[in-house]
C-alpha cells in the first residue's frame, strides 16, 4: 500500500523560505506555500487515520494539526516573520488519555517529540507520588529496548535539588527531579523524503504507548486507584 509522502517541493520551499525569510518573499511565494502546506496536512491526515488504529486522537485533520507559520516575535529574540518548518500537535482524547505528540518537518532538522511537557503542577505531583511508590516500574519502562531504540532517554527540565516535600535519599531521585516527561528523536532528510516516512514516525509514536498508558492510569486515580470524580 502506498502512504502519502513529504515531496522534495515541499522541502524546496522550506529552504528557500529560510532563506528569504520576509514578507515581500513570501507573498511572491504564496501559492508555493499552499501546496507544501496541503501536501503535509495531507499527509498529517494520513498519519491520523494510522494512529487511530491503535491510540484515539482527538486532532481530527492535519489542518487542525498544524501550526501558523507565522512567527510570534513577541517572546523571542529572533524576529524573523515566518518560521520555516511545518510543525504540529496532535492530541489524545481527554480526561482518559494523557500525553501528546509533536512533529516537526524541516530541512536538516526534523523531529518528533511526544510526553508532557509542561504538567499541570496537580499531574507533576501526582506522577512524582507515583514514582515513589512505583520507581521499578518507572524504570522499567523507561529502560525498555523499543524506547531506547527510537527516543533513547528521557529528556525534560529538572529541578536543582529535590522537589519541595520530597525526600532527597529517595532512590528514584533522579527521576522525582524531573519537571517534564519527553521524550525526542530526529530523521534526515532522507528518512523524511522516503516513501515509508509515514510508516516509520507512525511506528515511533507507537512506541511510547506503555508509558503514556502507565501515565493516563496514573493522572485519572487518586491514590488508591479509584477514578478521580471530575476523570481529569
Amino acid at each position: 500500500m502506498k502512504y502519502p509522502s513529504i515531496h522534495k517541493t515541499t522541502f524546496g520551499f522550506l529552504t528557500q523560505l529560510a532563506l528569504n525569510n520576509n514578507r515581500d518573499w513570501f507573498n511572491e511565494h504564496k501559492e508555493e506555500y499552499l501546496l507544501a502546506r496541503s501536501n503535509t496536512e495531507h499527509f498529517v491526515d494520513a498519519l491520523i487515520v494510522k494512529m487511530n488504529t491503535h491510540d484515539q486522537l482527538s486532532t481530527l485533520s492535519g489542518k487542525k494539526s498544524l501550526y501558523r507559520i507565522h512567527n510570534d516575535v513577541r517572546f523571542t529574540k529572533d524576529k524573523s516573520p515566518y518560521n520555516a518548518r511545518f510543525a504540529g500537535y496532535l492530541k489524545r482524547t481527554k480526561p482518559l488519555l494523557r500525553g501528546g505528540y509533536y512533529f516537526w518537518i524541516k530541512p536538516g532538522a526534523t523531529r518528533i517529540a511526544c510526553g508532557f511537557a509542561y504538567p499541570a503542577p496537580a499531574d507533576l505531583n501526582r506522577a512524582r507520588l507515583d514514582i515513589m511508590r512505583n520507581h521499578d516500574e518507572w524504570i522499567r519502562l523507561l529502560n525498555t529496548r523499543a524506547i531506547r531504540s527510537v527516543f533513547g532517554s528521557m529528556k525534560g527540565d529538572l529541578v536543582r535539588t529535590t522537589p519541595r516535600g520530597f525526600p532527597k535519599d529517595h532512590p528514584a531521585i533522579d527521576l522525582l527531579r524531573y519537571k517534564q516527561y519527553w521524550f525526542e528523536a530526529s530523521f534526515s532528510d532522507r528518512e523524511v523524503l522516503a516513501p515509508d516516512f509515514l510508516i516509520n514516525l507512525n511506528r515511533a509514536f507507537k512506541v511510547i504507548r506503555p508509558f503514556f498508558d502507565h501515565m493516563s492510569e496514573v493522572l485519572t486515580t487518586d491514590l488508591n486507584g479509584e477514578p478521580l470524580h471530575d476523570g481529569a
